[in-house]
């Protein structure tokens, strides 16, 4: 079988368009390389530093990997998006302009007999009640439609500034390894073990890049991000492994 490639957590747009732009031609550089031998591509959230869509507007910028990916998904190249907690805002504008399915919470698949479970990784495991309190809030219908009246240069500009400033919305205040035992994305893996069997983990969010085993032929992922680490992960039907993209 050809590969299937994993990344997280680009957070394109911060700390500002200009210092994002660097990483944002490195990603499409990558891109344009797995596209080659790619089965299917996966992408595990927060793309964006900050996305909302409103009825007709889409924050500005970022046409060069929205355009590469419209060219690899045109191509036939099945692409699927799961929302970050930086892009929770995310509706239909993928799936009608790219043809891109997009998911809000995990969602199971099978490769060459192997079982994954994938998601971005927020909210999941015991603790991080501050997040997930403040996740119930951002996502409910109500707060939706009264940031939808706020003008987007106003409610854009005011959601780019909370993203980078507020950890507690970022979620990225603890970005070092806790050991396995407070480590909440592991001990949810753990969790899971216990009704079903899944050979991979795949998650984001963490910012950490990591391969942990978490039981008999079982394996938990998470896949670094696109700011300090440059990783991402590659299933060639037989393991599973993390790489760092150099160029």
């Amino acid at each position: 079988m050809k590969k299937i490639y994993f990344a997280s957590d680009q957070h394109f747009g911060a700390p500002t368009q200009e210092l994002s732009l660097p990483r944002e031609k490195k990603f499409v550089a990558w891109l344009d390389e797995v596209k080659e031998d790619a089965e299917a591509i996966f992408l595990l959230g927060d793309l964006f530093d900050f996305w909302f869509e409103y009825k007709t507007v889409v924050p500005k910028g970022f046409v060069r990997v929205l355009g590469k990916l419209a060219e690899i998904r045109d191509s036939g190249i099945p692409i699927y998006f799961f929302v970050g907690n930086h892009d929770l805002w995310m509706n239909d504008y993928f799936e009608k302009e790219l043809n891109i399915p997009v998911y809000h919470d995990n969602k199971e698949f099978t490769f060459n007999g192997k079982t994954f479970l994938i998601g971005h990784g927020d909210g999941k495991g015991p603790g991080d009640k501050g997040y997930k309190r403040m996740k119930k809030v951002f996502t409910n219908p109500f707060s939706k439609w009264l940031f939808r009246w706020l003008h987007p240069d106003l409610g854009v500009g005011l959601a780019q500034y909370l993203s980078v400033k507020n950890k507690l919305i970022s979620g990225d205040e603890d970005i070092k390894f806790l050991g396995e035992d407070k480590e909440w994305l592991i001990l949810y893996a753990k969790r899971k073990l216990e009704t079903k069997h899944y050979n991979y983990f795949i998650f984001g969010h963490r910012h950490l890049p990591m391969i942990r085993s978490v039981g008999e032929n079982s394996e938990y992922v998470n896949l670094g991000d696109w700011i300090g680490y440059l990783t991402y992960g590659v299933f060639d039907g037989e393991k599973f492994e993390l790489l760092e993209y150099k160029k």
